[in-house]
């Protein structure tokens, strides 16, 4: 049986899968300055680092915002064009085993979906995403390399940089414990660490997308939100993430191999005839 190959061409990476059937049996991330070449790479890649031929591949499926710009056949192979919230939302559920849930696509920027099999709607977008970190971490601290940020935050103290609620209130708020934040930044303080100017970005973007997702729920009337995208590869994005589930009584889950996920419902959605 041939397989089908799912690509997800973004503004900066791409990443693809190959799938039988059902079945993931290859992936990769590529990073190239433009999104044909990054096409070309990653399928390339795919073939060279796992041993498969152009004939293996029955079909790629390609999606994302860099999908336009490839406009003849990869490598001779047939080359279908699939919507990217239908790919989002269906690799969402696939890798977290749902079949109705609110998928979060944390990339440059935020898109809330509610996903089912049936359908995938979009709920709202949001600009605060990946290039929230990447620019304010530039333009705070001089730093670009999110791994590098991602240790600095683990580091960093977020008392030290926001306010919380047993700041302002003497008084416990109802549904609201002491130490859930009031104010991200509110404590413009002079003497802040870099580690805590880290910490602190990370929290005012994760939470951010937190909220935005709650919200997205109650609209739905679901409680299951399933994040994925290249935020969820960040380490200590569970760390300011999950815990802000507690908060508002939702499950939040960050399935395993989340930043495939919008290559691997292109695959899905490919098969399933959606383009």
């Amino acid at each position: 049986m041939k397989i089908n190959v799912g690509l997800d061409i973004g503004g900066s990476t791409t990443k693809i899968v190959a799938m039988r059937d059902k079945d993931i049996v290859a992936s990769e991330i590529v990073r190239a300055g433009d999104p044909v070449t990054s096409a070309f790479g990653a399928v390339g890649k795919l073939i060279n680092n796992h041993g498969l031929k152009p004939e293996d591949i029955g079909r790629i499926n390609i999606t994302g915002v860099g999908a336009s710009y490839t406009t003849t056949p990869v490598f001779g192979i047939d080359t279908v064009m699939v919507e990217e919230f239908i790919s989002t939302g269906l690799g969402g559920l696939y890798l977290s085993g749902l079949d109705h849930a609110v998928v979060v696509s944390m990339g440059t920027g935020t898109a809330y979906l509610d996903a089912s099999y049936e359908k995938v709607k979009h709920i709202i977008g949001s600009g605060v995403g990946g290039g929230t970190i990447a620019g304010l971490c530039n333009a705070v601290l001089g730093v670009e390399d999110v791994l590098k940020l991602s240790d600095m935050a683990k580091e960093g103290s977020l008392p030290a940089c926001d306010l919380t609620i047993g700041d302002i209130s003497k008084k416990e708020i109802p549904g609201l414990p002491m130490d859930a934040t009031a104010s991200n930044f509110g404590k413009v303080a002079d003497d802040l660490k870099r580690e805590d100017k880290a910490a602190g970005i990370f929290n005012l973007v994760y939470q951010a997308i937190g909220s935005m997702s709650v919200l997205s729920s109650k609209i739905c009337g679901l409680n299951d939100i399933v994040f994925t995208g290249q935020l969820t590869a960040i380490p200590v994005c569970r760390d300011f993430l999950i815990p802000f589930a507690d908060l508002y009584d939702v499950n939040f889950i960050v399935p395993d191999n989340a930043v495939y996920a919008t290559a691997i419902g292109s695959c899905l959605a490919g098969n399933n005839g959606e383009s």
